[in-house]
């Protein structure tokens, strides 16, 4: 109930009238049925966004941290993420992948749209990332469609870091969506799994029109933090950057 009233008389309107979303493809996205929409993950707003564009309700995967805050802010929060139909899951542990995988399936075996972002975090530089395989662990598992979605514009209105967005052009673009049958019975395979995950992204780039990288974004993210880190203790040394040209 509070979702239903918090989406129709808030989320909608706001949404749509700050952003003034484009939607392209909403017609691959099935009316009933369990499926997974698999999209690019560049914003804070792109789960949002999703959950205001679908005529019916969609479950995102949402980090623990989000429902545990303290005090009356922590518990506004924590009735905010499960009112947009946010689901915890601890990932920290060893088992977060599995927990992950878990979660996602009591969506699909009940009937519902599950919502998930395979890069697992969000770009820190707009480019796309490496998929984690939990997606296709999800999809040969329970034989749900996979729905590849392309935000468009989100990183330019929110990058990581920013909290008031820009309200720039938003393009939400659906593809068509993904069978993943001739897989089955190979849920277990590692090989098959990065397969399957393999052509979600590329489906998703080919709607996007983002660089790929062929890395974790995570990794990637921590890998520009440690260059940044060097940087600033370098010049704080009064020491030359370590790309400078030297002369000899």
């Amino acid at each position: 109930m509070f979702y239903a009233v918090f989406r129709c008389v808030v989320l909608i309107p706001l949404l749509r009238w700050l952003f003034r979303p484009r939607i392209e493809g909403l017609a691959n996205v099935p009316a009933r049925g369990a499926a997974i929409v698999a999209g690019n993950h560049q914003s804070f707003c792109d789960q949002f966004l999703l959950g205001v564009t679908l005529r019916r309700r969609i479950n995102f995967l949402a980090k623990q941290e989000y429902f545990t805050g303290r005090g009356l802010r922590g518990r506004l929060a924590a009735a905010f993420f499960r009112g947009i139909g946010a689901i915890p899951v601890d990932r920290s542990g060893n088992g977060a992948g599995q927990a992950a995988v878990e979660a996602g399936l009591a969506v699909l075996d009940r009937g519902g749209l599950l919502g998930i972002f395979p890069e697992g975090t969000r770009s820190h530089d707009g480019r796309l990332y490496k998929g984690r395989v939990g997606v296709a662990a999800m999809a040969l598992r329970s034989g749900a469609p996979v729905i590849p979605c392309a935000m468009i514009g989100t990183f330019e209105a929110q990058p990581a870091g920013r909290r008031v967005p820009s309200i720039v052009p938003i393009t939400l673009r659906f593809g068509r969506p993904l069978d993943f049958s001739k897989y089955a019975g190979m849920e277990d395979q590692r090989a098959a799994l990065r397969a399957a995950t393999d052509e979600i992204m590329y489906a998703i780039l080919e709607l996007s029109g983002q660089e790929y990288v062929d890395t974790y974004a995570v990794e990637a993210k921590a890998a520009a933090q440690a260059q940044e880190l060097a940087r600033r203790t370098r010049r704080r040394a009064g020491q030359p950057p370590a790309d400078a040209p030297t002369h000899g």
